[in-house]
């Protein structure tokens, strides 16, 4: 009889100013990780999708030295160098692959380049030729499609275009979507290659509603049954959005604040409402069963965890000037860190269980990265199981008193370990606080204890004054 391969233990890529390490991954038997990989220099790094391949990054002095390499994290064999001059968010990572990782493209001076990600020998085997591209997006599972965006030019609006991948390919798009007053885009594939998310914004709102620009979300589909915008019921900015692991449905976090939380179908009609609050981030497991709503950045780290498939909240927790945030691959944990160059103080990880309990907390004195290794979902049991199994870990919790639901239980711990903080008390201003005072005196109530040691005195003052007035004017009265 076969046995069942075991779960792949997680491991977590750690980088600081020496260099990158790489950790073991939660569930920690003593409560701390151990080192797997010792600090290897480099600038920046990022494993490919299924984690077999890591590309790392350092500056270069000239174009003649290959300051980037994919390694093989099995054998740490470098398998593919090249030059790139410098790291921007739509230049890195320099090669994209598929989830399979038969695929793998790069973006270079108006064209794509593809590859064979299994065997990178070969070198470039196709070209795709697209005059002012700036950014790609190879969709992952499977990587058939590839989405390029081409800026405003010269009065020719700025486009999304959607390619089909493999030599045999036409230049011609499938699909193609234009855009006036557009500064970047966010381009989201998901799951089967079908839709493709395209997150629209521009530096400059028309309306003056929004000193940060305007934002759009449009919905695109490969066989152009689909292709406009996704209807939000708040004005606002769009702040995040993304994919569930089906590919069915999507949620998108926007409006102004407070903002709204909504999960769509891919027929762009709601599905479930999460409320609203100050939020600006959106985080689905990669089972599909679980979702973090958070606002990091400049607000105060809110999160609320949700159990999407039974459309409740399990606990609500806060993490505090995170500047990253992801589920772990086996979707039972979620990791937020804060880090350098957004925020040169505090630097730390924090993991936290699927229902916002704290498991882990590390500072570092500078932080510049940190993520897990990818792992295929094939790979890891149903979520059910993997929360009982997490939970069967837990040494010294007291046991919950009655007989709640399994899912009561788990909001309890998360109340019990992260309890809610006190709402502060609404601004008053000086004149109200007076007229409280002599509200409170006249009535015969206590006098407010929030009154100043000068507003007390010079509350005395004029007791006194009004007295000797009184006292005066009875003297007039008699004589």
């Amino acid at each position: 009889m076969a046995v069942a391969d075991p779960s792949p233990s997680l491991e977590i890529l750690v980088r600081g100013p020496e260099g990158f390490t790489l950790w073991t991954g939660p569930p920690y038997s003593n409560g701390q990780p151990s080192i797997k990989l010792e600090r290897i220099p480099c600038t920046n790094a990022k494993f490919s999708e299924d984690g077999s391949k890591l590309m790392t990054f350092q500056k270069s002095s000239s174009p003649q030295e290959k300051n980037v390499i994919l390694w093989k994290t099995q054998t740490g064999d470098s398998v593919y160098h090249l030059f790139q001059k410098n790291m921007m968010k739509t230049t890195w990572p320099s090669i994209q692959f598929s989830s399979d990782e038969a695929i793998a493209c790069r973006m270079a001076t108006n064209e794509i380049q593809f590859f064979d990600a299994r065997d990178f020998s070969k070198g470039i085997i196709n070209r795709l030729r697209i005059p002012g591209v700036t950014a790609v997006e190879l969709s992952k599972c499977p990587g058939s499609h590839v989405a390029a965006y081409v800026p405003e030019s010269k009065g020719i609006p700025a486009s999304v275009q959607v390619f089909v991948c493999g030599k045999d390919s036409q230049s011609q798009p499938v699909a193609r979507r234009s855009f006036f007053r557009c500064s970047t885009v966010q381009l989201k594939w998901n799951s089967g290659s079908t839709g493709l998310l395209i997150l629209v914004q521009s530096d400059v709102d028309k309306t003056n509603q929004s000193y940060y620009g305007e934002s759009k979300l449009n919905y695109l589909t490969t066989d152009g049954t689909h292709e406009g915008v996704v209807p939000l019921r708040k004005e606002g900015p769009v702040h995040d959005v993304q994919w569930s692991c089906s590919g069915s449905e999507f949620a998108v976090v926007y409006g102004f604040m407070p903002a709204s939380a909504t999960v769509f179908d891919k027929k762009c009609k709601p599905l479930l409402e999460l409320g609203s609050g100050p939020y600006n981030t959106i985080r689905w497991n990669p089972k599909g069963k679980f979702l973090c709503l958070a606002g990091f950045g400049n607000l105060p780290g809110d999160m609320a965890f949700w159990d999407y498939m039974e459309k409740k909240q399990l606990g609500t927790t806060k993490a505090e000037w995170s500047v990253t945030s992801e589920w772990s691959p086996d979707g039972r944990y979620f990791m937020t860190a804060t880090t350098a160059p957004r925020l040169q103080v505090d630097n730390g990880i924090k993991i936290f269980h699927h229902n916002g309990s704290l498991y882990f907390k590390k500072m570092f004195d500078k932080l510049y990265q940190v993520e897990w290794k990818p792992e295929s979902l094939e790979r890891f049991g149903d979520i059910a199981e993997l929360v009982k199994s997490v939970d069967s870990l837990k040494i010294g919790e007291t046991k919950t008193q009655g007989q709640g639901s399994k899912s009561l239980q788990a909001s309890a711990k998360a109340t019990s370990v992260n309890p809610p903080t006190q709402k502060p008390a609404a601004y008053r201003p000086p004149h109200a606080k007076k007229a409280e005072a002599i509200q409170a005196e006249l009535f015969g109530g206590s006098r407010t204890p929030e009154m100043s040691k000068n507003a007390l005195k010079n509350m005395k003052k004029r007791e006194k004054q009004r007295e000797k007035k009184a006292a005066e004017a009875s003297a007039t009265s008699d004589s």
